[in-house]
């Protein structure tokens, strides 16, 4: 069954733009932590951000972090998530878990094409039954073994379904759908937006990165200005491999001014 992409930013650090100006005017003052607090203002945060920011002094966001919770991604995409390491991730389980009703991202070019989209979706179906046959026949295997040992059928039972889905789940696509939790302080998150909103990303983890973009502008826009592809503070970074569409790319990330 096809799935949908869905991106939530579930709990950031408190006051995020006034704890990154605080921890930023620490650096030049004789004043603590909590004195420079209490005397924060919001409107005298939000400038101290923007200053700030415009410096590229980028040491004091890190001080402040943001968890999103994601549904509906792939396989492919985590794949390629978990290499941001400064970051903590929490991902469903196929060891755990069992495929009962295989859910699975469709790929634009192949959805749009009907022949593809056809074979696509045999194939999703067949990796379903082979996954379910595999589970069962090792289930029935496992539990035999478990149950000559002098196991109690219930713990035979348990036992035998965890370590059948253990080796089924090995035929299992990439398409598979599945859940992760991220956490990331802002600076890596700007760093991650602008590796990953760029049109040289690949097309889902793109697409995952501009919601979580729209989800933190919500709570921290001082921050996130100007965040987004190296193409919308600045010229293109990709050099000869520029996707030449700088104009509507800085269209789309206007939101962020």
């Amino acid at each position: 069954m096809e799935t949908k992409l869905r991106v939530k930013l579930i709990e950031h650090t408190p006051n995020p733009e006034k704890l990154v100006a605080a921890a930023a005017k620490l650096c030049y003052s004789d004043l603590s932590g909590d004195e420079i607090m209490e005397d924060l203002t919001q409107e005298k945060a939000e400038s101290f951000i923007n200053m700030l920011m415009k410096l590229g002094h980028q040491s004091p966001v890190e001080h402040v972090s943001f968890t999103f919770a994601v549904e509906g991604v792939s396989r492919t995409l985590t794949h390629q998530l978990v290499r941001h390491r400064i970051a903590s991730y929490s991902q469903r389980s196929q060891r755990y878990v069992t495929e009962g009703q295989l859910q699975y991202i469709v790929p634009p070019e192949i959805k749009k094409n009907p022949i593809a989209k056809k074979l696509f979706i045999e194939a999703m179906e067949y990796d379903q039954r082979t996954y379910d046959t595999i589970t069962d026949i090792l289930y029935r295997t496992h539990y035999e073994n478990l149950i000559s040992q002098g196991k109690k059928n219930n713990v035979a039972s348990t036992s035998a379904k965890k370590m059948a889905i253990e080796d089924a789940r090995y035929v299992l696509p990439n398409a598979c759908e599945t859940k992760i939790m991220v956490t990331m302080n802002a600076r890596s998150l700007l760093h991650f937006f602008k590796l990953r909103c760029c049109e040289r990303a690949q097309w889902e983890i793109r697409q995952m990165a501009y919601l979580m973009l729209l989800e933190v502008m919500k709570v921290a826009p001082g921050l996130f200005r100007n965040a987004g592809p190296g193409c919308v503070a600045g010229p293109c970074p990709e050099g000869a491999l520029t996707c030449g569409k700088m104009n509507e790319i800085r269209e789309k990330y206007s939101f962020t001014k």
